[in-house]
């Protein structure tokens, strides 16, 4: 795409972090906005400042985990602009932990968010794209969908997942010979509060003082290393140049390529993967 104004980017997650500096990039480039969010309060603060701005925006509580929740915004978006040009597939969440410790219901919970409701925001936005003639799908993965590493298996295996996904139905939109770019977008660290998702996880926050050492380490350790991370304004206009170049692969943090390098080296050499603080040199 390279004619934005007057035309409807839709962002999960919308309220806040790399999704919030998303919609603020689409609308400075004169583009309606349609936000979904599971907080309401941050959503409505996001809905007051664009209509503050000027900006023509809608909202609906979201969990996109939930399909008839994915439905309604699908809904609500052709109701107020008729159709949708970019739909930004961003909300996600993340827990720590080793895998056989972590919950089945929380397990549930980030497949749910981030893998289906990557899903499911496919599944009702592209025929809306497809109908309307042109578009864009931007699908928020990670480094953690081109690499691996312990503690967060929840998180690589969704993230992994919406790489796979991506780039399956960029080919079947090129078979179908849809007007309708993908990109995927995986980024290191970014400055957000995914460090503190569990505020919305269906069960509560997690109570921290019951976690053992490694699992309280593994949380404070994520914790910095996002505070110290790239801004979702950056983040947001890497996004907005790759719907311009039709660029698919999304990779704000470049010297992350030697570990996708690394475990690509791995899988062809067939080498076995050791934790990276367990390397050898």
């Amino acid at each position: 795409m390279d004619e934005f104004k007057g035309k409807t980017a839709v962002v999960t997650g919308g309220a806040s972090g790399i999704g919030r500096a998303m919609a603020d990039r689409f609308a400075t480039a004169g583009m309606n906005i349609v936000i979904g969010d599971v907080e309401p309060a941050a959503l409505e603060k996001v809905l007051g400042e664009f209509k503050a701005a000027g900006v023509k925006a809608v909202g609906l509580r979201t969990d996109v985990s939930k399909e008839a929740d994915v439905k309604a915004l699908a809904d609500k978006t052709l109701e107020a602009f008729g159709g949708a040009h970019i739909v930004c597939n961003n909300a996600g969440v993340g827990i720590s932990g080793f895998a056989w410790e972590i919950s089945d219901e929380d397990w549930r919970w980030v497949m749910g968010v981030n893998l289906w409701g990557v899903i499911y925001g496919i599944r009702h936005f592209v025929p809306i794209m497809i109908k309307g003639g042109e578009g864009h799908i931007v699908n928020t993965a990670s480094m953690a969908g081109l690499t691996t590493g312990p503690g967060m298996s929840p998180y690589f295996v969704t993230k992994h997942g919406v790489v796979a996904l991506s780039e399956a139905i960029h080919q079947e939109l090129m078979m179908a010979q849809a007007n309708i770019g993908v990109s995927v977008l995986c980024p290191a660290w970014v400055n957000t509060r995914i460090g503190e998702s569990d505020r919305n996880r269906p069960g509560g926050p997690v109570d921290e003082t019951t976690l053992d050492p490694v699992r309280q380490a593994m949380q404070t350790a994520i914790r910095g290393a996002l505070s110290e991370g790239l801004s979702p304004d950056e983040v947001a206009e890497m996004v907005f140049q790759a719907v311009v170049n039709k660029t698919f692969y999304i990779l704000p943090h470049a010297h992350w390529k030697d570990l996708i390098q690394e475990r690509m080296e791995n899988i062809i050499h067939q080498r076995t993967p050791v934790p990276r603080e367990f390397r050898m040199k």
